[in-house]
């Protein structure tokens, strides 16, 4: 008969190999989790605000804000690249544009993108909004190198604007490409590393530009006092622009003329009673193909129908700079402060846009 200690011997042997397949079992599932964590165990950020029942048909009930990546100082310009099905995006002010792709995560698309000087220059030298011409080629705004540029397909960037009637542009900072190829852009002094009060700045005004497809630079608005976020209705007569100027936060819709030039503009909406309980200003837009709005704005991404009807906000509970189609056309990539994020909507991007060009192929 064995004694006490074989009993215990035995027991321990047993125990220990018990926890040796416990072990084993939570490795496998924690692995397994690891592996599916790209469509089934994303981290989710922030709620939903539904004003009018419409929303629900836009953005689904069950829909959630995933996480696909973190730990950016100040992302911005998402655009999808429907050649490499992958989204670009900056940060801008490390200077960077990153890469993110389904099942390879995140990897350094392009570092300087957005000042290719050798000093030190501000706080946020980098490229901010991006888009795809009619070609497929990647075109930039760069705040420190104060350009609009364009990738070529055999390498290298040409810039399209550096200046207006021999005056530097502030910092190019959002952009809109119509389909003639005319790039239509904005242009504050965010990127320059006082502002307004910096003494580079050339131009006294902030200016909505049109760059037409033979080179041609056009001033289009200059009474914006901080024009940011551009896009076009699928149509592409109307024209809206974000103003991110915290005394009058709001977006303008401009009709477009057969020659490309915009009218006097009128307000879309005005976000000024929104600024006093949420945080973020007008910034980055895209537009559906039915039309509608999805706006960065006080509490994350406002929704509008293109009459001017809030129907409810996407509240990313940070400062939310700008979104994009990607994928099918029916994802909705938001760029929110440190964070990148994707939600599943119901509606499809709209195919004349920047992002949605590229996810309509």
């Amino acid at each position: 008969m064995p004694n006490v200690f074989q009993r215990s011997s035995r027991c321990f042997v047993l125990s220990q190999s018990i926890l040796v397949v416990l072990v084993l079992l939570i490795s496998l599932v924690s692995f397994s989790c690891f592996l599916v964590a790209d469509d089934d165990l994303l981290p989710v950020l922030g709620s939903f605000e539904r004003l009018d029942p419409r929303f629900d048909t836009l953005v689904p009930k069950d829909a959630v804000l995933e996480v696909l990546a973190s730990g950016f100082q100040w992302s911005e310009g998402p655009v999808w690249s429907a050649e490499t099905g992958s989204l670009l995006f900056c940060d801008i002010p490390p200077n960077t544009v990153h890469r993110w792709k389904h099942g390879e995560g995140l990897s350094v698309f392009l570092k300087p993108s957005g000042y290719t000087g050798v000093s030190a220059y501000g706080g946020e030298p980098g490229s901010n909004g991006l888009a795809f011409d009619t070609q497929g080629r990647l075109v930039s705004c760069e705040h420190g190198d104060r350009r609009v540029s364009r990738m070529e397909r055999d390498g290298g960037k040409r810039t399209l604007a550096d200046s207006w009637k021999g005056k530097r542009l502030n910092s190019p900072n959002d952009l809109a490409i119509h389909s003639s190829g005319a790039v239509y852009f904005t242009d504050p002094p965010y990127g320059l590393p006082k502002q307004f009060d910096d003494p580079r700045r050339e131009l006294d005004h902030c200016g909505v530009y049109r760059i037409a497809p033979s080179g041609e630079v056009t001033l289009l608005c200059d009474t914006m006092t901080r024009p940011n976020g551009i896009a076009f209705s699928p149509d592409e007569r109307t024209l809206y622009v974000a103003q991110s100027d915290p005394e009058r936060p709001l977006w303008n819709a401009f009709s477009v003329s057969q020659d490309g030039t915009l009218d006097k503009g009128k307000l879309f909406f005005d976000a000024a009673a929104l600024l006093k309980k949420r945080k973020g200003l007008p910034d980055g837009l895209k537009v559906d193909q039915a039309g509608n709005l999805f706006a960065t704005g006080p509490g994350g991404v406002l929704v509008f129908r293109p009459d001017g009807t809030h129907l409810g906000t996407i509240l990313t509970g940070q400062a939310t700079a700008n979104c994009g189609f990607g994928d099918d056309g029916k994802t909705l990539y938001v760029t929110a402060d440190s964070f990148l994020c994707r939600i599943k909507l119901a509606t499809r991007g709209n195919p004349l846009g920047t992002a949605d060009r590229a996810a309509s192929k």
